[in-house]
């Protein structure tokens, strides 16, 4: 057992975990809120955070290094600090923003060279900037910089990339070793967690899923998913590789998911989740409940004086009524945004909440059962 993260509890492949850190305990598994340039869309401070039971906060390395630069970040006393959170905060490497950017990239052994989406400047990120960045930014867990290739690229690039990936993962990993020596670094106690790649490959998968275990990193994550794949490819892809990463490790599906996918990956043993559907679901109006989404726009709404949910305990369910915030979103008020994104991400965060107590208990099959069967009351069980 790692000395870091304690398996506490385990039903089948489900783990009930909890991960140490240098800005505190995390729980797991665990959703992580992403609050891409520092700060969640929809207006939500750091205290709303704190409010709706947030462990960790996820923010963007190639977005903040772009706007307002990971320098000056380091020059105000790193990300917690010019953020005003004091728990656990994760940073991507940028590696999946720079190659979102296709048309505007070029990959080369060294690293990548693309323009900036918001001035057209070149910028090169290779696994040490990416590094550099993240230790200037002083988060709690750094990913390592890799390619996310496309989930239907062919086998052979994807065998290339992978292998590319690994030889960068050593790289970020001496970097990183070299950072956190240094006298003027703000954490010295950062931790390097690698990307499982290969596409929809399970053979690729688990050979790489071998080779970056023998690094002997603090955590391990399954990218490239949720990409264009169907679920039924993701759900297999995770069941195949999981039982090759190390069972005393926390492990990290990156960008997923819905309600429904959190659920089936926790069984297939994944204990760290993010993903932007809450927040970018409320900004629409599209609200979770443990009765399935609804779409507060639908005017049958216009008169309807009861909460989001009824029993919900997020601030939003409080005090405000689906009238009142559908008029906000109609009169297009930021608060409307704002109530909508506090309520989704509490629904996460409690949800995270409910399976650790399942875990603890001994009952998650049979509590997945009944949120998935709630959730299909609507139609739409995500």
């Amino acid at each position: 057992m790692s000395e870091r993260f304690t398996i506490l509890k385990k039903e089948g492949m489900a783990k009930r975990g909890r991960f140490e850190t240098v800005h505190g305990t995390i729980e797991t598994p665990v959703f992580m809120n992403v609050g891409t340039v520092g700060a969640i869309k929809g207006a939500v401070s750091t205290e709303d955070l704190e409010r709706i039971k947030t462990q960790v906060e996820l923010s963007n390395t190639y977005h903040l290094h772009v706007r307002p630069g990971d320098e000056k970040i380091k020059a105000l006393g790193g990300l917690h600090k010019f953020m005003s959170w004091e728990k656990p905060i994760l940073t991507d490497s940028g590696g999946f923003q720079v190659f979102s950017l296709a048309s505007l990239r070029k990959i080369k052994e060294e690293g990548v060279t693309f323009q900036s989406h918001i001035d057209g400047r070149k910028i090169f990120m290779g696994p040490e900037e990416s590094m550099r960045i993240q230790s200037n930014l002083a988060s709690t867990i750094a990913m390592a910089f890799d390619e996310c290739p496309n989930s239907k690229a062919d086998r052979k690039y994807v065998t290339e990339s992978v292998e590319r990936t690994t030889r960068w993962l050593e790289r970020c990993k001496a970097e990183m070793t070299r950072l956190n020596s240094l006298e003027d670094t703000i954490n010295k106690e950062q931790l390097l967690f690698g990307i499982n790649q290969g596409a929809v490959y399970p053979d690729i998968r688990i050979e790489h899923a071998k080779r970056i275990s023998e690094l002997d990193l603090p955590g391990y994550a399954i990218g490239g998913l949720a990409v264009g794949e169907t679920h039924e490819e993701m759900y297999n892809i995770i069941e195949n590789t999981v039982p090759y990463l190390p069972s005393d490790k926390p492990v990290y599906l990156m960008g997923v998911g819905t309600p429904a996918n959190i659920l089936e990956a926790v069984e297939r043993g994944v204990d760290f989740f993010d993903c932007v559907y809450p927040s970018r679901n409320a900004r629409h109006a599209h609200l979770y409940t443990n009765h399935g989404k609804i779409n507060l726009m639908n005017a049958k709404y216009e008169l309807d004086d009861s909460p989001i949910e009824e029993g919900c305990q997020c601030p939003t369910c409080q005090r405000y009524s689906r009238a009142y915030i559908r008029h906000l979103l109609k009169a297009k008020e930021m608060l409307g945004m704002r109530l909508c994104v506090l309520h989704n991400l509490y629904f996460y965060n409690n949800m995270m909440e409910e399976i650790r107590n399942a875990l603890d208990e001994g009952r998650f099959k049979e509590y997945k059962e009944n949120k998935l069967a709630g959730m299909a009351e609507n139609g739409n069980k995500e």
